[in-house]
């Protein structure tokens, strides 16, 4: 349609000039005496025309002569530029295949080409940004040939060029690759201190609190590594499986570092409310408490979501919270009792609640009931530290109503265990 239109155009041009130039009997007459020369008006217009056109194309061919040295400087300017990204590329590939050598060669050329055009007074856009970007990969490779003060002087230049504020995200990511060096150093302190110097919003990024959570798993601090842990479960950085164990890794970590009661009450306050309902947790916790001699009914409080889910746990698990409530079977309460009896009735054939029961039977001195669940947990136990337990158990009963002959033969079942 558009080509239609400009034929049209051009014949109404056409036409417009033919009946003008057809029809024009105008002249134009030239006196230069003593000469005098008559031109008629159309062939007037066309040398005027044909003038129009030479002087134009003499104008632009001058202009285009004279703008070749600042052509061929552009050029040159052109080429040293993509030189210097393709160099900028040529070191992140070789960082990435792990040549290490070549990578930091091609940061360093990079570094180079940039200052080559700052000096001729073509500084190229973003150029701290470029500069900053080039020393990360050149501290990244030395760090990777071991070279750590060549490392740390390129670290540093980096942090200078990415000072603007248009390179922030660069210098967060060269704080962050420092924070993880240290960690490959095994420093956590240092990458702990690189880590307070990144701005709130970078601080609680995943990649930062990945960091962050290693540097406090490396220092011993497992509340803070629990702490950050559980930030990176409410951002999804972890499958729930994942998070889970992590979570119950550190946990863990933090009660086994409680050496007295009263640190162990304040890592347990710390827990949060799913945490405690781990059973891996709680049991740990329960024995930890019975290890430093606390009161047995906190231990039992502590295991009652556990034993209220016990038929849900593993073999493992119910083997681990049998043993952590047999050690303060001596001061069990009524209530207790009860809730070991009704679970054995309801599981008459699970060994192990009968070992439970029998030696809290034993504890209560239900000599008769302890022996005939203690004897009919022995044949079922799978567990050896509770098999042999059971035994022992039985040989103390026999040697209390004296009888030497059930109470040999009960040692020498514990023996064979060992």
């Amino acid at each position: 349609m558009r080509a239609a239109l400009w034929l049209l155009a051009l014949f109404g041009i056409a036409v417009a000039v033919a009946l003008f130039a057809g029809n024009n009997q105008g002249s134009v007459t030239l006196f230069w005496p003593p000469y005098r020369i008559d031109l008629s008006l159309n062939l007037v217009l066309l040398l005027l025309v044909a003038a129009f056109f030479v002087v134009y194309t003499a104008i632009r061919a001058l202009s285009a002569l004279f703008d070749l040295p600042q052509q061929a400087l552009r050029w040159r300017t052109q080429q040293k530029e993509r030189a210097m990204h393709a160099s900028l590329l040529d070191s992140l590939s070789h960082l990435l295949a792990g040549r290490y050598i070549r990578a930091r060669k091609s940061a360093e050329a990079v570094l180079e080409q940039e200052g080559s055009l700052t000096t001729s007074g073509h500084r190229p856009a973003n150029a701290a940004q470029l500069r900053a970007i080039a020393h990360v990969l050149a501290a990244e490779s030395a760090q990777a040939l071991q070279d750590r003060a060549a490392r740390e002087e390129h670290l540093r230049q980096a942090l200078e060029q990415a000072s603007a504020r248009d390179a922030q995200e660069t210098r967060d990511g060269a704080l962050l690759r420092a924070a993880r060096w240290a960690l490959e150093d095994r420093d956590p302190d240092t990458a702990m201190k690189v880590l307070q110097g990144l701005p709130q919003g970078a601080a609680r990024r995943t990649l930062a609190l990945r960091t962050r959570l290693r540097a406090s798993r490396q220092a011993g601090q497992p509340l803070e590594a629990l702490e950050t842990a559980r930030l990176l479960s409410k951002h999804h950085a972890f499958s729930e499986v994942a998070a889970a164990s992590i979570l119950r890794g550190l946990a863990i970590d933090l009660l086994n570092g409680a050496y007295d009661l009263a640190q162990l009450q304040r890592a347990w306050a710390c827990l949060e409310p799913g945490e405690r309902l781990m059973p891996e947790v709680a049991i740990h916790a329960a024995q930890r408490l019975m290890a430093l001699r606390g009161d047995p009914r906190v231990a039992r409080e502590w295991l009652l979501p556990v034993w209220e889910a016990q038929a849900e746990l593993g073999e493992n698990l119910r083997v681990k919270l049998v043993c952590a409530l047999e050690e303060g079977l001596d001061s069990i309460d009524g209530a207790w009792l009860a809730r070991i009896e009704a679970a054995q009735k309801a599981h008459p054939r699970d060994a192990t609640l009968q070992y439970l029961a029998g030696m809290a039977c034993m504890k209560r001195q239900l000599w008769g009931k302890a022996q005939q669940l203690l004897t009919q947990s022995a044949l079922g136990l799978h567990d050896g530290a509770l098999h042999r337990n059971a035994w022992r158990a039985l040989a103390a009963l026999a040697e209390q109503r004296e009888d030497a002959s059930a109470a040999a033969l009960a040692w020498k079942k514990a023996a064979g265990d060992v």
